[in-house]
């Protein structure tokens, strides 16, 4: 019997999705739970799960497609007509997988399709192997590899199973840099700037995904708040000192401790004391809602745009669960992985823009919080040290708030208190 698999709700409000990628062709034989596919929304990159244990009769859309919320996007031929009724398809992609069902698709000759298919990405073989007709990459890697102008084809894969990554579509352009991509703001970004072609003397681009997303919200914020900057120089000295010792101390073996990792420290002591840096303001019901969790937001910078995903209840976790979590937000943005869930229900952010060399600058605020931190590039500057003047780390921190949550005192009081933390870690125990 013929099922059909139309594209979920993926939550927040989102309509429509662009295909990705089919991990699955036509003939293929799956089992319920087996990732068939990946969707892109204006907010992530999501894997679909199949709600079907069958054979692929049709696949509709072809990656690249922007597909609205309802639409067939693949059919399968299943064993009878009590097994579609047993399914539940669900209207939240994320409800999870079979972890133990790993089992590749199986390749079988079928002639009849009950919808018309459109040709569709190959599926990886069962034992890993790279297929002839297209070698195996993520999404996010392939979408660099376009940008850059590399025939994949050609590149031989350095990562588990032969997988192509991007840094080896980095070394391959000669441009790789250290650190990554910079996804969060810890280390300078590598994100590719498409050199134009010849003769061409202007380009168009669709605007589409995160990208739309992001202007929009950006264009929310900007002109619904009434935004604030406050802006802070600190010698921070100290606070790189003691960074230093932690790396140099057996529980943080292993762990990336970085001048992010002490900000959101102070941020989450600041916002104790001052709350309404941790608040929304609901205009529907004419209400200020304060926050008694820090759901705090690291601005990303990823091959697909500007992200904000947020480390949960991060108020509760010690400076190394705080490192943890940041290396962990950081690997999942950069394998364009981060799923909606991390994306929704921030309650403060923190942008880095001092790895750009960047020393200050004016944060819009991510829609629905109160207030971002910017942190500005850490410099050797002449100072005023001890009655002389002498080479010291300086910071400038900037603090960008809502003037309806927040008024001039409490945003200079928070960033001070931010401030003292970062020029001297002693003094979260004073402001605890």
């Amino acid at each position: 019997m013929l099922a059909e698999f139309k594209l979920p709700d993926l939550g927040e409000g989102l309509t429509e999705s662009e295909i990705v990628s089919w991990q699955v062709a036509v003939g293929d034989t799956v089992e319920l739970n087996q990732i068939i596919g990946e969707v892109e929304t204006a907010k992530a990159v999501v894997e679909l799960p199949s709600p079907y244990s069958g054979v692929v009769t049709a696949i509709t859309h072809a990656p690249g497609t922007i597909v609205e919320v309802g639409e067939v996007i693949i059919a399968f031929d299943v064993a009878d007509q009590g097994e579609v009724a047993a399914v539940r398809v669900p209207t939240l992609v994320g409800y999870g997988a079979d972890p133990e069902s790993s089992s590749a698709p199986v390749r079988r000759q079928r002639t009849t399709a009950a919808l018309t298919p459109v040709p569709a990405e190959p599926a990886a073989s069962g034992q890993g192997q790279v297929q002839a007709d297209r070698p195996r990459s993520t999404p996010p890697v392939r979408k660099l590899a376009h940008d850059l102008g590399i025939d994949l084809e050609i590149l031989r894969g350095s990562g588990e199973r032969g997988i192509i990554t991007r840094q080896d579509v980095l070394t391959f352009a000669g441009e790789a840099t250290q650190g990554g991509t910079g996804a969060v703001g810890d280390t300078p970004s590598s994100i590719p700037v498409k050199a134009p072609e010849p003769g061409v003397r202007e380009e168009r681009t669709p605007i589409k995904g995160v990208r739309k997303f992001m202007a929009q919200a950006m264009v929310e914020s900007a002109f619904t708040a009434p935004h604030v900057t406050e802006f802070l120089s600190v010698d921070v000295t100290a606070g790189m000192e003691f960074l230093e010792k932690l790396r140099s101390q057996k529980e943080f073996a292993g762990v990336k401790i970085t001048p992010l990792t002490l900000a959101a420290k102070a941020v989450n002591l600041a916002i104790g004391r001052y709350p309404a840096l941790n608040s929304h303001w609901d205009e529907a019901r004419q209400e200020v809602v304060t926050f008694n969790y820090v759901n705090l937001g690291i601005a990303a910078a990823t091959p697909r745009g500007l992200l904000v995903p947020n480390i949960k209840d991060a108020q509760d976790l010690g400076l190394r669960e705080l490192a943890v979590a940041l290396g962990e937000l950081t690997e999942t943005a950069r394998s364009g992985k981060t799923p909606p869930a991390d994306l929704a229900g921030g309650t403060f952010s923190i942008t880095n823009i001092g790895v750009f060399g960047i020393d200050a600058g004016t944060p819009i605020l991510n829609p629905g919080e109160a207030g971002i931190l910017a942190l500005g590039a850490v410099r050797r500057t002449p100072w005023e040290y001890e009655g002389q003047v002498a080479l010291r780390q300086v910071m400038t921190l900037s603090l960008s708030f809502d003037h309806r949550l927040v008024d001039g005192e409490q945003g200079s009081r928070f960033l001070a208190d931010i401030g003292a933390i970062m020029s001297d870690p002693a003094m979260a125990l004073v402001l605890r």
